[in-house]
């Protein structure tokens, strides 16, 4: 991926500052770049299908974000935001893949042992009934009834056994064949359930909430979902590491799902914002929001270079309840407006407090 902050260094001290049309350079280059965050986008639809519907909309949603007019500290966050999402992503896909390849090579085993026992089973099968065959066969030569009577018992009775031993073996391996599908059945689930997980929160992922979303819109049954972004989470970052902000971010997460009823679905939307989708009227959403904002913000307590330290953490939400004939983007989008509207009541107050 190209670097727009060291392209735009070497362009000058403010290289932003005419940056008013598509003709000027950067701005050539701005519109080059987004074109290739959706391309990387498509990609990853053909890579990985399974898990490349959320890089797209991430990477498209960062696309959207670029203007001719942006500015430089947005271009920057941009870019690490990227390599993050294609990091994340490159990780799980090969986490993915490999798990696949497994689980394919274990099924082709246990096929191959099922019908390797089953044809040892018929073989031995086919020459015990053939024995008995043949034995039935000399009957019309016997002139002592006593005689035929014992022959045909007994083959009556090795009949039975070989048919009986049939059955149990055949039995036998239709229930290992099944509790084998069983297990294969448990790992592909898990691996679903690892595919719709974020990896570094372990919350659901953003495919998964959306298809949440659209399942209940279908179903036309009342919720809301709510949009949280942490406040100042960049600044984070730029003091203490990727690594205490990573950490910070698992706390966090944590603290926010223990908050949630077990009906309620929490997500990682993307960097620091989180989803949250809440069954219910929109009155008794608000009230639990209230809550879930007052239990996890506050200090929290993160492993720095010299030690642990305590940070304060604010969050801004916005909550929307949905609305018949809405579409999902509609809905995400008046949550997302509302928790930028409290994101900018809460800069401003703070603007004023410390005047």
């Amino acid at each position: 991926m190209i670097s727009l902050k060291k392209y735009i260094d070497a362009l000058g001290s403010d290289p932003l500052r005419n940056c008013e049309t598509e003709d000027e350079p950067l701005a050539r280059v701005i519109v080059g770049y987004r074109n290739t965050l959706n391309e990387i986008g498509n990609c990853s639809m053909d890579a990985c299908p399974g898990l490349g519907k959320d890089l797209k909309k991430h990477l498209g949603r960062l696309a959207d974000g670029l203007t001719p007019q942006v500015s430089l500290k947005i271009l920057e966050a941009t870019e690490i935001d990227v390599r993050k999402q294609l990091q994340d992503w490159g990780e799980r896909a090969a986490a993915h893949y490999r798990k696949k390849a497994s689980e394919v090579k274990e099924i082709l085993i246990v096929m191959a042992q099922t019908a390797d026992s089953v044809g040892v089973r018929d073989v031995r099968c086919a020459q015990q009934i053939n024995d008995v065959t043949t034995r039935l066969k000399t009957i019309a030569n016997l002139e002592d009834l006593t005689e035929i009577r014992a022959s045909i018992e007994k083959s009556a009775k090795d009949l039975k056994s070989s048919v009986d031993r049939m059955i149990e073996e055949g039995t036998a391996a239709i229930d290992r064949l099944r509790m084998e599908m069983t297990g294969f059945q448990t790992k592909l689930e898990e691996a679903e359930q690892i595919a719709s997980s974020d990896s570094l929160t372990g919350l659901r992922s953003r495919l998964s909430v959306e298809g949440q979303i659209e399942t209940r819109m279908m179903a036309a049954r009342p919720f809301c979902i709510a949009i949280l972004d942490i406040d100042e989470f960049k600044t984070v970052n730029d003091q203490y590491g990727h690594v205490v902000g990573d950490e910070l971010l698992q706390m966090f997460s944590a603290e926010l799902k223990s908050r949630c009823r077990s009906t309620d679905m929490v997500g990682r939307w993307g960097g620091d914002e989180f989803i949250l989708l809440l069954d219910g009227e929109f009155s008794a959403a608000k009230g639990q929001i209230e809550r879930i904002k007052e239990w996890v913000c506050g200090n929290y307590t993160v492993h720095g270079k010299s030690g642990p330290m305590k940070l304060r953490v604010d969050a801004s939400i916005g909550l929307a309840g949905s609305r018949r004939g809405e579409s999902m983007n509609a809905l995400l989008a008046r949550a997302d407006a509302e928790m930028y509207r409290h994101k900018a009541a809460s800069r401003a107050k703070a603007y004023q407090s410390g005047q």
